[in-house]
């Protein structure tokens, strides 16, 4: 796990663990994690749902409550995949995967396995899943929150109340917000993040080039660090991004470029897009500013230990010298 989240989640324990020794016996008893059958009341997207005082066996259906779960110290024992080319997040610790069961495609969980893996709770969102929502509550009890991308910040916190880790997320969210901070420094301070036309250009195997938005993952990461936008941009349908064939490539110019690919490269356009003619004409690559990045982690991720990453990577690619 990333040594800023490590670090906070080390502090709100500590501070945890110090009002629990205020405590008494009786209360420690009641909360010791043993799974005794306590339950806890969690507001969702489908209504209050009663979960487990201290859930042991959570099952996830999204890459960001994969994310979630691991920024909080829990692995779950199953997950679905969400990329083409790798079972689970890549960005994240080895370690901390070990032993996750794969539960089917993001679009596809297969309810079998996740029964037979007898969760006593199952995190997603009604965007992706809410036609399955009264067979996965039969199962275990089921958390979901709206929907994804944008709003990440406000599912991690359902996610945390869910696992009874509302503390430890607050400590997450807190070292996000002073890593913010840090980045904008570092870049020139919030004059210069403003004044520099950032755009995200993601090439799609099997579907159309987006040039990505404000209302969405990393649109939200950009505008913490307060790093302006191209026009188009603002031109994305509900925020969400503008959709271009390859050949149309030009439209993406900024004063930088992050660009990636979902799947394989030489499939997604990008291979055929890059180092031709209108990539060559682009203010970001004359002036060497056009940066390849992970598709896992800047789009696929959603979640706060990839959002401690690409703060870190944006440092590394716009501090002023």
């Amino acid at each position: 796990m990333n040594r800023r989240i490590t670090a906070a989640i080390a502090v709100a324990l500590a501070t945890t663990l110090g009002l629990g020794a205020c405590s008494s016996d009786d209360s420690s008893d009641a909360n010791d994690g043993s799974g005794d059958g306590g339950t806890r009341t969690v507001e969702t997207a489908m209504g209050p749902v009663e979960v487990p005082e201290n859930p042991q066996r959570v099952v996830v259906l999204d890459t960001a409550e994969l994310d979630s779960l691991i920024t909080l110290g829990v692995t779950p024992v199953g997950a679905v995949q969400a990329d083409v080319n790798a079972e689970f997040l890549t960005y994240l610790p080895e370690d901390q995967l070990a032993g996750i069961e794969n539960v089917g495609q993001i679009a596809a969980p297969n309810l079998e396995a996740i029964n037979e893996l007898d969760p006593d709770l199952i995190i997603g969102s009604k965007v992706r899943d809410e036609q399955r929502y009264d067979e996965l509550s039969a199962i275990a009890p089921t958390v979901f929150t709206e929907t994804v991308g944008a709003p990440w910040k406000e599912n991690f916190l359902v996610h945390a109340d869910a696992l009874n880790k509302t503390e430890e997320a607050e400590a997450v969210v807190a070292e996000y917000e002073a890593h913010v901070a840090e980045v904008t420094e570092a870049i020139g301070g919030a004059e210069v993040a403003a004044d520099t036309e950032v755009s995200m250009l993601r090439f799609i195997e099997g579907g159309n080039t987006r040039l990505y938005g404000r209302e969405n993952y990393i649109g939200t990461i950009l505008e913490d660090v307060g790093l302006g936008r191209p026009a188009i941009a603002d031109e994305a349908e509900d925020g969400f991004a503008v959709e271009v064939s390859p050949e149309q490539v030009d439209q993406a110019d900024g004063d930088v470029i992050f660009y990636t690919s979902y799947g394989a490269a030489d499939a997604s356009g990008e291979q055929e897009a890059v180092g031709g003619p209108l990539w060559d004409d682009l203010t970001a690559v004359q002036n060497d500013r056009a940066f390849h990045v992970d598709d896992q982690l800047w789009f696929l991720g959603i979640g706060y230990t990839a959002a401690e990453q690409i703060l870190d990577e944006l440092e590394g690619y716009l501090a002023a010298e």
